[in-house]
């Protein structure tokens, strides 16, 4: 089976981190049996914010990115187009990327005659798949923003999805949201996360890590506003920050605000392998989000034996507590309530440590990358299946 991935979010050089998942979810396809390719849709202006900081490392990179990589063993090819800037136009990059894609989409099934799409998000590259018209199905997978949140279910996010062959979806939330909006088919196919052979010891002080990009959704205020009431019954209590973003000076603004600025500390982006580190070198990760769809960094903590906290009500972090033991969920914007669950597990060392036991065999049994690879293969076989005896579109 040949697959070809489509992506707006995928590593680049000068960003490595950036959709790492999707390099992952494409490593564990090849592994359970497929042969891979990559098309990454590559803008290279640099976003606005990065013009009006001053940013300008950052910016060339953009620029400065190959046309071409290769990367463990997987073929890449970043396709460069225009677009307005994103705030005032994302949901039509698709309309702005399709002429590009199209032309390399037809050079690359010259030499790959890939047998099906499958398409990261709904905008840009699904609705950028759809408008480059090629007659293999499209998988189309759908991880948040496009069903949850402000302007989410736009009409290039309707046509996309109905444009879908199969649509897999991140939670069983997601899915509902994607049939709601018009999909035909969905499956949900959950992210898997790496493993490590053993837990990292625990700190001798109480340490609570969220990594996460750092926007008010994510809610690390609501975890900065609970360290004043914390450090008075846990000495040596320590908040790390991994994670780069528009909400960094307000974050550190609030820390000062209210005293607790020696307790937090800002590690910026780090490679995915650092943030697995600092994730596992923890005592409890902590991720009180809203319009989460999934959150695999619930399930890269877990699997170091660390316990998670996330919201009641969200479709991650519930679908994460229905598949085992490892997470405990609180009330969205609730800091009393968070506070009081922070205490209530670091005043309880051996709870703590039962629930990391339980994380970890929770990720073993349902967020593998193996698990993920094969699920994902058995997706594109329904999607192939149903699309050859389906009737021809005219």
């Amino acid at each position: 089976m040949k697959a070809l991935i489509v992506s707006e979010y995928y590593p680049r050089a000068g960003n490595p981190v950036l959709g790492v998942w999707a390099h992952r979810q494409a490593l564990a396809a090849r592994d359970a049996g497929a042969e891979v390719r990559v098309l990454v849709l590559h803008r290279p202006i640099p976003p606005l914010s990065t013009i009006r900081s001053g940013e300008l490392r950052t910016g060339a990179a953009a620029l400065r990115q190959p046309g071409a990589a290769e990367l463990d063993g997987i073929p890449v090819r970043y396709v460069r187009y225009l677009s307005p800037p994103r705030p005032w136009s994302y949901h039509s990059w698709g309309m702005w990327a399709a002429p590009s894609l199209a032309r390399a989409l037809r050079r690359l099934r010259r030499e790959f005659p890939f047998e099906l799409i499958h398409a990261h998000y709904a905008v840009p590259a699904g609705d950028a798949v759809r408008r480059a018209v090629i007659s293999v199905p499209m998988v189309l997978s759908v991880h948040g923003h496009d069903v949850h949140g402000p302007g989410a279910g736009g009409r290039n996010v309707r046509a996309a999805l109905a444009n879908a062959q199969l649509v897999l979806a991140n939670s069983s939330g997601t899915a509902r949201r994607c049939n709601q909006l018009g999909a035909r088919a969905t499956r949900v196919v959950h992210l898997g996360t790496d493993i490590p052979p053993d837990p990292a010891p625990r700190p001798p002080k109480p340490v609570l890590v969220t990594v996460a990009h750092l926007a008010a959704r994510k809610r690390h205020a609501d975890v900065i506003s609970a360290l004043a009431v914390l450090r008075e019954h846990h000495p040596g209590l320590r908040y790390v920050i991994v994670g780069a973003g528009p909400e960094r000076d307000s974050l550190e603004s609030l820390a000062k605000s209210i005293g607790v600025e020696d307790l937090v500390s800002f590690r910026g982006q780090l490679d995915h392998d650092q943030a697995l580190a600092a994730a596992w070198a923890s005592t409890l990760f902590v991720l009180p989000s809203v319009d989460e769809a999934f959150g695999v960094a619930y399930v890269e903590a877990m699997a170091g034996a660390v316990p998670a906290i996330g919201c009641r009500g969200e479709d991650g972090p519930e679908e994460i507590a229905a598949a085992g033991g490892g997470i405990a969920l609180v009330p969205a914007r609730d800091v009393p309530a968070l506070a009081s669950q922070i205490d209530s597990l670091l005043r309880d060392p051996a709870a703590l440590e039962q629930l990391g036991r339980e994380a970890r065999k929770t990720v073993k049994r349902e967020f593998t990358w193996e698990k993920c690879g094969g699920e994902t293969i058995g997706a594109y076989r329904e999607a192939l299946e149903a699309y050859r005896g389906a009737p021809a579109r005219t």
